[in-house]
């Protein structure tokens, strides 16, 4: 609660407590260790991985202020895949770390490379509007590509109507 001192001019009524600060942890104490991995089973066939929560938290090292974002990972794994119970809980070792927006996606992506060694992989956090200000970082690391050419995602002969044309253009690739 902000309590109100009397100013000197009766009219106008000063707030105190607004330069209040909250205890925040160190990013050392980011648990890293919790990460786990298991075999990918088909190296040298890319698919792309994603994982995505709304569930994100730190807190930011100025004001101390919780941060609250959409995190979105999407890789193409080499010989790893990232376990997501443990994904979920090196998240949450976030929750009371002050970091910066901007710092958080390069925090995680330098994690996650260390952990599973992808091909590629790519890192977005939404923030969530604060102080009418809405910011979303994004970080990538590695190549992105794929090692076979895929068959089209469905026949032509589904296509009907305005879809003609389309369907007469994915016919004449085949």
């Amino acid at each position: 609660m902000i309590k109100k001192k009397p100013a000197k001019n009766a009219a106008v009524t000063r707030l105190t407590g607004l330069d209040r600060r909250y205890d925040i942890d160190v990013t050392a104490s980011i648990d890293v260790e919790v990460l786990e991995t298991f075999a990918y089973e088909y190296p040298g066939k890319d698919v792309v991985v994603e994982i995505a929560t709304n569930e994100f938290t730190a807190v930011c090292p100025y004001s101390g202020l919780p941060d609250f974002a959409q995190i979105r990972v999407n890789y193409i794994p080499d010989k790893k895949i990232i376990e997501l119970r443990s994904f979920k809980y090196y998240l949450f070792s976030f929750r009371n770390v002050g970091i910066y927006q901007e710092h958080v996606v390069q925090r995680i992506l330098d994690d996650l490379v260390r952990c599973c060694a992808p091909t590629w992989i790519q890192v977005a956090a939404d923030y969530n509007i604060r102080g009418g200000v809405h910011t979303v970082a994004t970080a990538e690391w590695g190549r992105k590509g794929t090692n076979q050419k895929f068959p089209p995602l469905a026949p032509a002969s589904h296509l009907s109507g305005w879809d003609a044309p389309l369907a007469q253009k994915i016919k004449n690739q085949k």
